[in-house]
């Protein structure tokens, strides 16, 4: 369990890398192309790790995957229409609600915590692959959140306070997917893998790709492909 709380905080720790790089020079143009190489390496993640895994294999993978991609654009949704719309927007033009921006991050990161933790109490082994899919996948969106919180009055002291508590969090849902699966091993992890991978899919289809493409350009699609490569070569290592 403290290795799957661990390794789930590592992942989430690039919000604080983010937190630092926000207002350190870097052009939305880069920041979109760190976007692009995230979004291609969590494709890879959710078509190597979690798809063959768990939607292929036994009855009801297929409604587990679509409801995740349905709860997602659901809590999506209503944090849009809560203020966090442009949360991941790299302009740092976000208006909206504070509170909203940190639960849309939180939305965007306890299905991937969650996997982690499973995958460790399934195979006993680090998914190197998910973790570094992840991990690059937070680094622009702790630039876009910590750029929209001070956009909407948050004191840069207050915002890296948020993002740790959301590391934290992270970290605790990691455990508890470990816990939940070692626990009750007549649970079938595939299942909480499959709801995962469509509610990721979702997210990467609905904010996380077009953003990168709005700022970055049609390189992004060049360093999508890039990121994608590196988790896939990962995931064959691994």
């Amino acid at each position: 369990m403290f290795a799957a709380i661990w390794w789930g905080g590592l992942a989430a720790a690039s919000l604080l890398v983010g937190y630092l790089l926000a207002n350190r020079g870097l052009s939305n143009r880069t920041i979109g192309m760190i976007m692009g190489i995230g979004a291609g390496a969590l494709l890879s993640a959710i078509a190597y790790e979690l798809v063959p895994e768990s939607v292929l294999v036994g009855r009801g993978m297929a409604l587990a995957f679509t409801l995740g991609a349905f709860a997602f654009f659901v809590g999506d949704w209503l944090v849009d229409h809560r203020g966090g719309a442009d949360r991941k927007d790299i302009t740092g033009e976000q208006t909206g609600s504070g509170a909203a921006i940190f639960i849309g991050t939180l939305l965007d990161n306890v299905p991937e915590s969650l996997i982690l933790g499973i995958g460790l109490a399934l195979g006993g082994a680090v998914n190197v692959a998910f973790i570094t899919a992840v991990f690059i996948s937070n680094l622009p969106e702790g630039v876009a959140g910590t750029l929209n919180l001070e956009a909407a009055g948050y004191t840069r002291q207050r915002v890296f306070w948020m993002w740790s508590l959301l590391v934290l969090i992270s970290a605790a849902s990691a455990g508890v997917g470990y816990l939940l699966i070692h626990r009750r091993p007549e649970l079938d992890g595939l299942y909480a893998q499959a709801f995962a991978a469509g509610a990721m899919l979702t997210m990467l289809a609905d904010a996380m790709m077009p953003e990168a493409f709005e700022h970055g350009g049609k390189l992004v699609g060049l360093f999508t492909v890039m990121g994608f490569l590196l988790a896939a070569m990962l995931s064959v290592i691994g």
